[in-house]
């Protein structure tokens, strides 16, 4: 009888400890989590002063100090990966991460593939040229060559104006690049994001260039990209934008308002 009821005895403790264990290790996750707790993130950090490496290797700027007051509002924790440009994208539509901040223009082609968050940020695109360059605007394009960052909506204007398949379009996998083509003699001009270009010359004032502005160029809107059909994702990213924008917080951290 006490053998019995001692083998009882450990019987229940080791049942209590497994399920103890098992709760522990609940919702643990090395990828994607998509459970409202913790996500994965991903950036292309090469596009300052949007999203960068700081001299630590820490992913920072404006995008990520948004998407972190997005995160301390939602209650959710963050966890950035550094993809690179393109294969952000397909992170996303694999489900690698749960969504990508990167400076992402929301466009009609793009919704066919993603979902989008509402706008947090809005840009426009400048041409920046060496301080000599007869370049007045976008059209004295048309028979220069123009360094882009590919696949982005400014590759995309600069495609529009030369043609898909010109050979007079140079386009690298960073901003950064797509400037160095210019400064290098490998493109007469460089096409990019207002943010980007401001920062660039801000930060190199010996090298002499100048910036083009252009009405042309349509207002952009940047927003958090999500795989196809993640609504619960969706909402809960947009309350915590809309919560940012009415306390004035979205607008102290990029120095605008977004409506």
């Amino acid at each position: 009888m006490k053998k019995s009821k001692k083998l009882f005895l450990v019987g229940a403790l080791f049942t209590s400890v497994s399920l103890l264990l098992s709760g522990c290790g609940e919702g643990d996750s090395d990828g994607a989590s998509g459970d409202g707790e913790k996500y994965v993130v991903a950036t292309d950090a090469t596009y300052a002063p949007m999203e960068y490496m700081d001299d630590s290797g820490k992913i920072v700027g404006i995008d990520i100090d948004i998407v972190d007051a997005i995160a301390e509002e939602a209650g959710i924790e963050i966890e950035y990966k550094n993809y690179g440009w393109e294969p952000l994208f397909s992170a996303v539509q694999n489900g690698e991460v749960d969504f990508a901040v990167s400076s992402i223009t929301i466009t009609d082609e793009r919704k066919e593939t993603f979902d989008f968050s509402d706008p947090y940020y809005f840009a426009n695109q400048l041409i920046l040229v060496p301080e000599d360059s007869d370049v007045k605007s976008f059209d004295d394009l048309k028979d220069k060559k123009v360094s882009v960052q590919i696949n982005t909506t400014g590759h995309e204007a600069v495609k529009d104006l030369l043609g898909n398949t010109s050979s007079s379009i140079v386009a690298t996998e960073t901003m950064p690049l797509a400037i160095s083509e210019m400064i290098n003699g490998n493109a007469d001009a460089a096409v990019g994001d207002n943010a980007v270009i401001n920062e660039y010359k801000k930060n190199n004032p010996d090298v002499k260039l100048k910036v083009i502005e252009d009405d042309s160029f349509e207002k952009e809107y940047y927003g958090l990209m999500m795989k196809k059909g993640n609504d619960e994702l969706a909402e809960k990213l947009n309350e915590a934008i809309q919560s940012l924008k009415d306390s004035g917080k979205l607008e102290e951290i990029t120095g605008f308002k977004v409506e």
